[in-house]
């Protein structure tokens, strides 16, 4: 399987008998604590930063969605001073990418942008909600799938490998605090195109 299916079935795009019940936005808030037992349990810090990826429909309704996405995290950051920007990467899919050193800004924004997608009924186009750590010279990522419902570790070294046994370890401490996916075929990896860089980059 190459890089682009690898990505396709990863954000739940080839199949969906994958879908085992409708996300609920509000599992993006399971993440306010998880950031406080990834520091005190783990000693990983929030990367201040964190991405919505979803898949775009052809239509002036959608991007009319967008921009209300927009509008929304433009007031949320005159309050919050949560930074954001879009980018579409080289596959087609595209990011709303956060920046704040509050991580609760972060999970607050990512449940506002993913809440009006899902209220202008385009809930289905939603893909992933990643929330980045750093720990050292470690980097990992909370990976939400709407399709799953579900949250799984992943943690990149460079652009094609990973760091299974910590994201066990991630498994490990977080369960039972976020709803976590039990089928480990599913944790699927979202390579970032440079050694440092990000999935969303």
């Amino acid at each position: 399987m190459g890089l682009f299916d690898s990505l396709r079935s990863a954000l739940g795009i080839s199949a969906e008998s994958d879908a085992t019940s409708k996300a609920d936005p509000d599992d993006l808030f399971g993440m306010s604590t998880a950031y406080l037992t990834m520091e005190a349990d783990l000693g990983f810090d929030s990367s201040d930063e964190a991405a919505l990826c979803f898949s775009s429909v052809d239509s002036t309704d959608f991007a009319d969605t967008v921009d209300a996405v927009e509008s929304i995290l433009s007031a949320g950051s005159e309050e919050t001073g949560t930074e954001f920007r879009r980018h579409t990467d080289d596959h087609g899919y595209n990011w709303v990418v956060l920046v704040d050193d509050d991580p609760e800004d972060l999970v607050t924004s990512v449940h506002f942008a993913a809440d009006e997608f899902i209220e202008r009924g385009y809930g289905s186009r939603l893909l992933a909600a990643l929330f980045g750590f750093r720990k050292d010279g470690d980097r990992a990522y909370w990976v939400y799938s709407f399709r799953r419902g579900a949250y799984y570790p992943f943690s990149p070294q460079g652009t094609s490998k990973r760091n299974q046994q910590l994201e066990f370890k991630l498994e490990s401490v977080l369960d039972g605090e976020l709803e976590i996916e039990d089928d480990e075929s599913y944790w699927y990896p979202l390579w970032p195109s440079t050694p440092n860089g990000h999935p969303w980059e």
